[in-house]
C-alpha cells in the first residue's frame, strides 16, 4: 500500500465534524469551496441520476437567509428564550460558507427512491472528507431548519426535494476531542445459512 493511501485511509479513519459555533471565519476559499462540490460529485449514483443539487451562501447571503431563520423560528412557536432569536439570526454566520445539500428524488425513473436519497447522504459525506483533507473545518447539520415550511419555501424546493443536510466550513481553530465510537464487535454479524 502506497503511502498516499495510507493518509487516505488515515483521514477516514480519524476524521471528525468540528461544531460550526468553534468554526473561524479565513477558509476555505472559492477554490476550496469548488472541490469540496466537486468530490460531493463523485459518489455513487445508480442510473447516473444526479439526484441532488447544491445551494451555496456565502458572503452576504448567510446573513441575509438568517433574517428568514429567525422569522421562520418565531413563526414556529418554539419559545424565544435565552437570545435564541438572536442565534438563528446569526446561525448561517458561524462558518465561512454553507451549503444546502437538496436531496432531488426522480419519481419517474425505475431507480428506487431509497437509493437516489441514499446517493445525496453519499454527497454530504464526501463533502466533509474533502474538507477534513484540505486541513478545514466541516460540519452536517440538518435540525429544525432543514424541515420548516417557511424555509423550505425560502430554499425553493419543488415537491420531489427535500434537505438532505446544511453542510457548514470553515477552518479549524483548535481540534476537536475524540468521542466514543461503536465497536466493531457491536455491529458486525455474519451470515450463514440456517442448519
Amino acid at each position: 500500500m502506497s503511502g498516499q493511501e495510507n493518509e487516505t485511509l488515515h483521514l477516514l479513519k480519524t476524521r471528525r465534524s468540528i461544531v460550526a459555533r468553534d468554526m473561524g471565519q479565513d477558509g476555505p476559499d472559492a477554490d476550496q469551496l469548488e472541490d469540496i462540490l466537486k468530490a460531493g460529485l463523485r459518489v455513487p449514483d445508480h442510473g447516473k441520476l444526479g439526484p441532488w443539487r447544491f445551494i451555496m451562501f456565502d458572503g452576504p447571503a448567510r446573513a441575509q437567509f438568517g433574517g428568514v431563520l429567525e422569522a421562520a423560528y418565531l413563526a414556529s412557536g418554539m419559545p424565544d428564550e435565552d437570545d435564541r432569536r438572536q442565534f438563528e439570526r446569526e446561525r448561517f454566520m458561524r462558518a465561512t460558507a454553507v451549503v444546502a445539500v437538496i436531496s432531488v428524488v426522480k419519481p419517474e425513473s425505475k431507480i428506487p427512491e431509497w437509493e437516489q436519497i441514499l446517493s445525496s447522504g453519499a454527497v454530504c459525506q464526501n463533502m466533509l472528507n474533502a474538507a477534513a483533507a484540505m486541513g478545514l473545518a466541516g460540519q452536517w447539520l440538518t435540525e429544525w431548519y432543514a424541515y420548516d415550511p417557511m424555509v423550505i419555501q425560502a430554499l425553493r424546493l419543488n415537491e420531489n426535494e427535500r434537505v438532505a443536510g446544511f453542510m457548514y466550513f470553515g477552518s479549524v481553530v483548535s481540534q476537536p476531542n475524540e468521542r466514543v465510537r461503536p465497536a466493531l464487535d457491536d455491529k458486525l454479524s455474519r451470515w450463514r445459512p440456517e442448519l
